[in-house]
């Protein structure tokens, strides 16, 4: 989401300070009424690593996007452009019909996509029909080497992680820091210049919210505490993630943290440079 131009409060974004001390790339590159899809991104990761290492320059990912990551890590069949029509349909039919119901709808066309996506994972359920859909092949079919892990001693991935009980905690106190910074005004900044935010740039915890509520959905204390909850329900998404994926390492954190430290920690566990 550090794409998106003026979405600065909400992502974390690097500040400026953070900028001219360590070279940042692909953040600021989009407006936030763009659609911005995985493919897009694949790209233009490929071709910043490129240039950086024709100078030289060695490249580090930081992130907590589990899909995207693993795309980079074993590349992905771009498919079909995204048909927004089909996915409200879909949508609707969800909150009639229910979870469990569509990914049966999955099973009946695609049963391998259906044993590996599970079943409350309605982003990749609803991805699956539509390629369906457009292609008349299943996705499975498409993206085989997607499916193919690498053993973590190959790679150099890991994966920070805090006990459960401090990472709600640090949550909690990180969505009363965004509100106390300013993202209600952040946002009404935006959408007086761009207008309405994409699809995808909603999708970032906290700015749907935030638009829900200067819409008159809710009061400002119902937006915080939802967004804590959407918050707490995004992060055990993450782990769950990136605990199915072989490449990763986890690093566990506790107390106090110097980042020095945790690095040094991380090269000697991934003999990384």
């Amino acid at each position: 989401m550090a794409v998106y131009r003026g979405m600065d409060i909400g992502t974390a974004k690097p500040t400026e300070q953070d900028r001219q001390r360590v070279p940042h790339h692909l953040v600021d590159v989009m407006d936030p009424n763009r659609e911005f899809s995985i493919a897009e991104y694949l790209a233009a990761a490929e071709s910043t690593v490129a240039k950086l290492h024709a100078r030289g320059k060695a490249v580090l990912f930081v992130g907590g996007t589990p899909l995207y990551l693993k795309a980079l890590l074993r590349g992905m069949s771009a498919g079909p452009a995204p048909d927004w029509g089909f996915r409200q349909q879909v949508k609707q039919e969800l909150e009639q019909t229910g979870q469990a119901a569509l990914h049966k709808r999955l099973q009946q066309i695609d049963p391998l996509s259906a044993s590996k996506i599970h079943p409350n994972d309605t982003k990749r359920i609803i991805r699956a029909l539509e390629v369906h859909k457009l292609t008349g092949q299943p996705i499975s079919h498409q993206q085989v080497e997607f499916e193919n892990g690498h053993p973590a001693d190959a790679c150099r991935v890991f994966v920070l992680e805090w006990p459960r009980h401090v990472l709600h905690q640090r949550i909690d106190e990180r969505v009363h820091d965004i509100f106390e910074q300013g993202i209600v005004e952040e946002v009404q900044q935006l959408l007086a210049k761009y207008g309405p935010l994409s699809r995808t740039a909603q999708q970032a915890v906290g700015y749907r919210e935030v638009v829900e509520y200067l819409e008159g959905l809710r009061n400002l204390e119902q937006t915080i505490e939802l967004v804590k909850t959407r918050t707490h329900r995004f992060a055990k998404h993450q782990v769950t993630w990136f605990r199915s994926l072989s490449e990763c390492r986890t690093h566990a954190l506790a107390g106090q943290i110097d980042p020095i430290c945790v690095a040094k920690e991380i090269v000697q566990l991934g003999g990384a440079t």
